[in-house]
């Protein structure tokens, strides 16, 4: 098959309807060698461009990766928007700066510029969490040797050693990523997410908890989240006003620490304005994502919605409550072994999301806070 054929097929997938798009991609899948050539490899691309939480949720696959090539070179194909919070992991060797775009493939254009830096690279095996079509084809035509990926409905054609996925099994998304990597190894390999937090952030936060008057034990609530570049789900946010009553009741004496971006200045003084206790502390934009790590790594415990700062709080170490409304725990729950996600079981359905009620759908405060405490001890 010519090089150009898939990219041209590629242009031809964006008229079908989505059972068109399904026929084709198992015509793909068919004309595509998919036995892996034998590589030892030297150069890793490993691919997962967005977002903070699903990065910091492949890092266990990453961990994994490294233990079973200690000794090859390892760039992680990231956005702009997730670098930093994962650029000083001891696993990593490089970061491919994928742009701001929650996907570098989006476009036609777009796949085929991807493509372009995949083949500079000079890669001999490629590992992609995506379920993308576009992706499958990118990394397809960058020619690496050995292409390790997600095969959900037919999408991974372009990998030669494809994982199939079943979409409607609920598997926690860091474990799809594990059985990847065991399938590179020819063995079962395991790791939690993490993130070490750094002695440079470790001193920072001292520094700031004393500027602060702020003594052990703490909290650290971050009431925002739910946006990123490639989505914006202001529903997976706790109620400012549940949250605060959440904190009166598992608090006690400790005092209590509100952060998060630029973004939530008010739903951190909504929070705060409900607290009986002492004024809390507010830091809005005042931490790097090391310093939230370190911080939220000397907490008595972490409180944070479904989102990429309590995923990096848990990854650090953190003692962490994860609330969770429409998305199961499941299958994005923190991946570490020290953590309580607060959910009401219920079936998940694309209608309901839009229309989520965390009073009517999600957990209660009394609820909430009877965990939170039975967690604790």
């Amino acid at each position: 098959m010519s090089l150009y054929a898939p990219l041209t097929m590629g242009y031809i997938l964006q008229g079908f309807e989505q059972g068109k798009r399904r026929m084709m991609y198992s015509v793909l899948g068919r004309l595509l060698p998919t036995r892996p050539m034998a590589v030892e490899p030297r150069r890793i691309i490993f691919i997962r461009p967005c977002c903070i939480g699903d990065a910091v949720m492949a890092t266990a696959a990453l961990s994994a990766l490294r233990e079973v090539f200690p000794q090859a070179h390892i760039t992680w194909a990231l956005g702009s928007w997730s670098a930093g919070a994962v650029a000083h992991h001891p696993a990593l060797d490089a970061i491919l700066d994928t742009g701001a775009d929650d996907m570098p493939v989006r476009s036609l254009a777009g796949m085929w510029s991807f493509a372009r830096q995949l083949r500079a690279g000079d890669y001999d095996m490629a590992v992609s969490l995506l379920r993308s079509p576009r992706m499958s084809l990118a990394v397809y035509l960058s020619g690496i040797p050995l292409r390790a990926g997600l095969d959900s409905l037919g999408r991974g054609f372009g990998y030669n050693l494809r994982l199939p996925i079943d979409p409607k099994a609920r598997q926690h998304e860091s474990e799809i990523y594990l059985k990847l990597i065991s399938a590179l190894a020819g063995r079962e390999v395991h790791a939690w997410a993490n993130l070490p937090v750094t002695p440079t952030a470790k001193t920072s936060i001292k520094r700031r908890l004393a500027a602060a008057h702020i003594a052990s034990p703490y909290i650290v609530a971050h009431p925002g989240g739910g946006a990123n570049p490639g989505m914006q789900m202001n529903s997976k946010r706790y109620p400012p006003a549940q949250l605060a009553e959440l904190l009166n009741h598992t608090a006690g004496t400790s005092a209590v620490i509100l952060i998060g971006g630029p973004q939530d200045g008010p739903l951190a003084q909504a929070v705060a304005e409900g607290l009986d206790m002492a004024a809390a502390a507010v830091w809005i934009d005042k931490l790097s994502f090391q310093e939230i790590g370190a911080l939220a790594a000397g907490a008595r415990f972490y409180i944070g919605n479904d989102s990429g700062p309590t995923h990096l709080a848990a990854a650090s170490g953190a003692r962490t409550v994860m609330m969770m409304g429409p998305t199961d725990p499941r299958r994005y729950a923190p991946y570490t072994p020290d953590h309580l996600a607060l959910w009401k079981p219920t079936e998940l359905t694309a209608a309901k999301d839009r229309n989520w009620d965390w009073t009517r759908d999600g957990f209660s405060v009394e609820d909430g806070a009877a965990a939170i405490l039975d967690f604790l001890a």
